[in-house]
């Protein structure tokens, strides 16, 4: 492979390919000397459409498959929506850049009420996320939760063909793929704490391949970058992924990081919730302290119990 081309591995969709595209030009822009090229890689999460995520089970599986070609030699990075990425990455690879953060905060849409607040008793709301469903049912025990995959236009699609009578996605995708309109309301964090990472781009090289790692630092947002260290190692210490309920946002402050983080049951019966803020370069330990102090308080008996597999 030429030295100056580098080849990024990506995901299909349209907004996989939006967000690896918008990378490519990025690093052209930066760098005249080099040409960037895409390389579709299908995952196990675009295989397996019809079963909710949480049936589908394991870690990365919307990531396997491509750090698996960069592992390979065959691409040179990944762009992962950075919620994706399981926050313990295999041996040889390393998160080389994360970009500034859109909105993160998730998106009700629906084609006849204006807010959650409107929905009717008993409204079908369509998302593949345990994450929001627990916590939307803590917020409205009312409503029915139905299975929703497929990629954004997919969803959107189903919504218009009135399968649900509201879906839930994230501001960020809706907003890359100009679906701004179709948003009948942003919840706010405190409503529907986001999936950590929500609203980011992790980049993955080789931890050898120093060359790409610097010519990724164009893209680096450090504060990003702080804020999702504190939520990976809040995620880390609870050990959680696809089949759990757990949520975690945490947002800067002039000198110092808060972390908002939740676990619940899927059922939302059960949600602890706490909020603690450190130094900024106290991230890490910061997300770690914070699940530590959520486990005392009883969100261990969640994530040990069959209620969250």
């Amino acid at each position: 492979m030429p030295s100056n081309q580098l080849t990024i591995g990506s995901r299909g969709s349209k907004l996989a390919l939006f967000q690896a595209n918008w990378v490519k030009s990025h690093l052209e822009a930066a760098h005249s000397d080099v040409t960037v090229v895409i390389e579709i890689i299908r995952t196990s999460g675009d295989v397996f459409l019809d079963a909710p995520l949480s049936q589908i089970g394991g870690k990365g599986l919307f990531t396997k498959e491509i750090e698996d070609a960069l592992l390979d030699g065959r691409i040179d990075l990944a762009v992962h929506s950075l919620k994706d990425l399981p926050t313990v990455l295999p041996d040889g690879l390393s998160l080389a850049a994360v970009s500034h953060r859109e909105d993160a905060r998730d998106a009700l849409l629906s084609n006849k009420y204006g807010s959650l607040k409107e929905l009717p008793k008993g409204a079908r709301v369509g998302t593949s996320s345990l994450r929001r469903q627990s916590q939307l049912l803590r917020l409205r025990s009312d409503l029915v939760v139905a299975n929703l995959r497929g990629n954004v236009e997919t969803r959107i699609r189903k919504l218009d063909e009135k399968q649900y009578d509201a879906i839930l996605l994230a501001c960020a995708g809706l907003d890359r793929l100009g679906f701004q309109n179709r948003i009948a309301e942003r919840l706010s964090v405190q409503q529907l704490c986001p999936a950590v990472g929500q609203g980011a781009l992790g980049i993955e090289t080789r931890e050898a391949d120093t060359g790409t790692q610097a010519r990724l630092q164009c893209l680096h947002h450090v504060p990003t970058h702080c804020a999702v260290t504190a939520e990976r190692s809040f995620l880390r210490r609870l050990g959680g992924g696809c089949q759990v309920p757990i949520a975690g946002h945490a947002w800067i402050r002039e000198t110092w990081i808060e972390l908002l983080g939740v676990v619940a049951t899927t059922d939302g019966r059960q949600l602890f919730r706490d909020q603690a803020r450190a130094p900024v370069d106290r991230a890490a330990e910061l997300g770690s302290q914070l699940a530590e102090r959520l486990l005392d308080n009883g969100a261990s008996d969640i994530l040990e119990s069959n209620s969250v597999l």
